[in-house]
């Protein structure tokens, strides 16, 4: 019988903290009958986030066109959903039960590259975009191919989402950590990046590719446009792809932000010598659509015979899933004014935007009227990075520990505060360590999904914690 022993060590050291241990002791004491809150994972439909009304209505007469024959049942479907679905299938006659090409079905493509033209008033290629089975698989097969020894590195947040640090354990490779800087609103630091960059160097670690999340998963912050054009310019100065997480686009909360995309930045720049690599995906945004794993990978500025490369990645595994595609699809191209459907459409995408931000907002006003903790209001995203102090225990000097028994201790400090909020409260957040975090700070990562009531509960739920634990420990140093 296998053991650990015989199991691929790179696979031992990868860690996945959004579904790590709390998760599991979670889902324990769901089956033992207590109300679990879930804010461990962006997963917004879970939490009772309504999916919009046209890409169900699309989707279904997709999965059954013989619905399309049915007069009676037509009759409750807009007639623009029925006129698409039915020209979808002339350009697409295979349906969502065969497998497609290997990049993805190629109208849908090029829906994709309309889609960023009209955004960014560029010009994007259809030849240039792959169809990923959400944003995860577009960056595990980046990482996959920049990965070519065990002294490559790849530089990534921190925080950061751990979909990068667990890969780069999975493919053998080097994390590179860059700190956000929290006091400035989690924005980016060139004295940062170029030390990072430095000191890895110094290690024997050769830097491939920077990890931009933008706008910010865990932290909530959107990059300015200057950040961008540095990080831009940083990438050029030291050979980097740049790898941009851009699937929170649409979720941004705040008036005088907007959203920059690195394709429009670097076109604007000239740059053309810097490869990037852009994901997007239906799982967040106002769609929710986290099931249907639907998602693009853009790849301009990349060569075709490197570009043939991912392509025969997308091969091995033959295609993304087809319903995922079609999702993907009608994300990029929603209902337009003059439709049916347009109204409903714009009533709910307006009504799941503002509903974020109103939650955004109860619960970081909630948050930092609490003794003790704090978070800087989230932009963007839809997760708040919280940060908490704890009383120093008896006989324990952190700031003299190695870095790595350091890192353990506050580790385990983060997850037993997180464990304990779970037991007594229900609310299930991941700790600060698993995304990364400053020595000498202690964080956790929640989402602002639950519904509003949900939210509020949730804040005087964290109050009387935190002020119970705190005494707690005052007492036992």
């Amino acid at each position: 019988m296998l053991t650990l022993k015989d199991i691929n060590p790179n696979v031992l050291a990868a860690e996945y903290a959004v579904r790590g241990p709390i998760v599991q002791r979670a889902q324990e004491l769901e089956a033992l009958g207590r109300k679990i809150v879930y804010c461990n994972i962006g997963n917004p439909q879970a939490l009772k986030q309504p999916p919009l009304q046209y890409i169900r209505q699309a989707l279904s007469l997709l999965e059954n066109p013989g619905l399309l024959a049915n007069h009676s049942v037509m009759d409750s479907y807009p007639k623009d959903i029925v006129a698409r679905v039915r020209q979808i299938l002339k350009m697409h006659p295979h349906g969502t039960g065969a497998y497609t090409q290997s990049a993805g079905i190629p109208f849908i493509r090029q829906a994709i590259a309309d889609f960023i033209s009209r955004r960014d008033e560029i010009s994007a290629d259809k030849d240039h975009i792959l169809l990923t089975d959400g944003a995860s698989k577009g960056v595990q097969a980046v990482l996959l191919a920049l990965l070519t020894s065990p002294d490559d590195g790849v530089m990534i947040p921190i925080p950061q989402y751990p979909l990068y640090s667990a890969s780069l354990a999975l493919y053998g490779g080097k994390q590179i950590g860059y700190f956000l800087d929290e006091d400035s609103g989690w924005q980016m630091s060139q004295t940062i990046l170029t030390a990072s960059h430095d000191e890895a160097v110094a290690k024997g670690i050769k830097p491939k590719a920077i990890v931009v999340i933008n706008p910010s998963n865990p932290t909530g912050s959107v990059l300015s446009r200057e950040n961008v054009e540095n990080i831009v310019g940083f990438a050029r100065s030291r050979s980097l792809s740049i790898i941009a997480d851009e699937v929170y686009q649409e979720n941004i909360y705040s008036r005088e932000l907007r959203f920059n995309s690195f394709a429009r930045v670097m076109a604007e720049m000239n740059e053309t010598d810097v490869s990037l690599f852009s994901l997007h995906s239906v799982s967040k945004g106002y769609l929710g659509e986290c099931g249907h794993r639907g998602g693009y990978l853009e790849l301009p500025n990349v060569p075709d015979d490197v570009l043939a490369e991912f392509i025969k990645i997308q091969s091995i595994g033959l295609c993304s899933n087809v319903s995922g595609q079609f999702a993907t699809y009608f994300m990029v191209s929603p209902p337009q004014p003059g439709d049916e459907s347009y109204a409903t459409f714009i009533r709910e995408r307006d009504a799941v935007l503002a509903d974020l931000k109103a939650k955004a907002e109860i619960l970081s006003n909630g948050v930092n009227a609490i003794p003790g903790m704090s978070v800087v209001v989230p932009r963007g995203a839809m997760y708040a990075f919280v940060s908490f102090s704890l009383p120093k225990e008896n006989g324990v000097d952190a700031d003299n520990m190695p870095a790595d028994k350091r890192r353990a201790y506050e580790a385990g400090r983060d997850s037993d505060y997180c464990l304990a909020l779970l037991e007594q409260t229900g609310i299930c957040v991941v700790p600060g360590s698993g995304f990364g975090q400053r020595p000498g700070t202690l964080h956790f990562r929640t989402t602002f999904l639950p519904p509003r009531d949900e939210i509020e509960s949730l804040v005087t739920q964290m109050k009387a914690f935190h002020l119970s634990y705190v005494q707690a420990l005052e007492k036992r140093t």
